[in-house]
């Protein structure tokens, strides 16, 4: 034989095996599970698993785990950490539908959550619905997904969350739950419908404690009985108290609502549930959401005194017919912190306070300094009230270039620390208003359909740009 064609045939059979190793490695990478596998099978698409926990302990870095349709009634608890290059994915097989349900859990005290992940990295949860898990335990908090520890790059998206329930007075439930004890990086919530819960004194997406970067995007959040998005600080879940907050990050495109704290056992008849609220985060940017028929449409302040929601960027959001008011910075009482060195701009608020209970379209409380309020469109609801301020702890705060709409045949109604104005060129002088901000007709595209999108014309324009 030649000994080119020896070479030839040598190198021919290399690339084979290259090439088998290549497909077979592949094939290591992707295990299976379904209603009809069996734990002790290889864990194939012809022989797969029967639990989500046996996936979990044989899914290392590079692993996508898919889960065939099917309703699984246990917990799935991530074992390993991916890493950038090879994640670990869990995700339905070809969009079929998997439900994870607890409906078949018993209650126990302390934290029970469908899919946990703790101290893990580079982990993505994908299509999933999580549904179904409720306790009576006051000393039980219930969540769909609980995110813990220093978990970091972690994604989670596409996913169904609901009937997650607290039935105690005074109880806890989450749909999902991001808690920094340690430090954590680069959260995504993505795309998620978190909907149908009943949270006692707790939230529907919650971000609490040391998370440094994140994105809360595309969610939709609906009918739930507490805060709808909460980005959370200083309440002692961080081990490093000096980065016990939430920071650097984006809440948008998220649409909110009918999220109400009225009737929910552990708040009685108040209207106190924010769509979107930050409590004590810092250099967050809050835009292009959609909020209303909720409590607060939009909130940034600080529960704790002597701390602040600070550097916040609430912009481009639409916020209509919410109960109590659109957006609210400033402590609740002089017992709390405040808002300071943030941005109010361009957002449409119209119509909130449908509820009659005097928070206007803009609230303004308790130690709020140093704050930017420009460019936003007002139309004021039934209580007639644009702004609302009834604090005197309002420190070096700027109006600029704000639309107040004027009605025909209706007043329009500013308080500014303590004091209520009739006269817009009163409250203009006493709030220090630059000269572009006006009362003026307006119109909008469309606003019997809440289309509203301004129609401009010279004296909007000049205002506004």
């Amino acid at each position: 034989m030649k000994k080119s064609l020896i070479i030839t045939l040598i190198v021919t059979a290399v690339m084979i095996v290259m090439v088998l190793n290549y497909v077979n490695s592949n094939n290591d990478n992707t295990i299976y599970v379904a209603m009809n596998g069996d734990d002790q099978n290889e864990g194939t698409k012809s022989e797969p698993f029967r639990t989500l926990q046996k996936a979990a302990s044989e899914a290392k870095a590079g692993t996508t785990v898919l889960i065939r349709e099917g309703i699984y009634e246990e917990p799935l608890v991530v074992q390993y950490s991916g890493t950038k290059s090879k994640p670990i994915i869990f995700k339905p097989y070809k969009q079929e539908e998997v439900v994870i349900s607890g409906s078949k859990l018993t209650n126990k005290e302390g934290d029970t959550s469908l899919i946990t992940i703790h101290d893990k990295d580079y982990i993505t949860i994908s299509g999933i619905t999580i549904q179904d898990l409720t306790t009576n335990l006051t000393d039980e908090t219930v969540m769909g997904i609980y995110v813990t520890g220093s978990s970091s790059h972690i994604t989670l998206e596409n996913n169904h969350v609901h009937r997650i329930e607290t039935l105690a007075d005074d109880g806890n439930a989450h749909g999902i739950a991001i808690y920094g004890t340690e430090s954590m990086k680069d959260i995504n919530i993505v795309q998620n419908t978190v909907e149908d819960l009943k949270l006692g004194s707790s939230e529907s997406i919650v971000l609490n404690g040391n998370i440094d970067g994140f994105k809360v995007d595309g969610n939709l959040v609906r009918r739930n009985d507490n805060i709808g998005i909460d980005l959370i600080g200083y309440e002692g879940v961080a081990n490093d108290k000096k980065h016990d907050f939430v920071r650097n990050g984006v809440i948008k495109d998220n649409k909110v609502y009918e999220i109400s704290s009225f009737g929910n056992p552990a708040y009685g008849e108040e209207y106190v549930a924010g769509g979107i609220y930050v409590d004590g985060g810092k250099d967050i940017t809050i835009e292009k959401n959609t909020v209303y028929q909720s409590d607060i449409g939009i909130e940034a302040t600080s529960e704790h005194a002597n701390h602040y929601a600070e550097n916040i960027t609430i912009i481009n959001n639409v916020v209509y017919q919410n109960f109590y008011s659109g957006i609210s910075i400033g402590g609740y009482d002089q017992n709390r912190g405040g808002t300071k060195n943030s941005l109010i701009a361009e957002n449409i608020l119209y119509r909130n306070d449908t509820k009659g209970l005097d928070g206007g379209q803009l609230l303004l409380q308790h130690d709020i300094n140093n704050n930017i309020i420009e460019r936003n469109i007002m139309t004021a609801g039934p209580s007639r009230i644009f702004i609302a301020n009834y604090f005197k702890t309002n420190n070096d705060n700027e109006l600029i270039r704000n639309i107040f709409h004027a009605e025909k045949g209706e007043d329009g109604i500013w308080v500014w620390k303590e004091t209520e104005y009739t006269s817009f060129p009163d409250f203009r002088k006493a709030s220090n208003s630059d000269e572009k901000s006006s009362y003026i007709e307006i119109e909008y595209q469309d606003e019997k359909s809440l289309d509203l999108k301004l129609k401009r014309d010279a004296k909007t324009k000049d205002i506004l740009e």
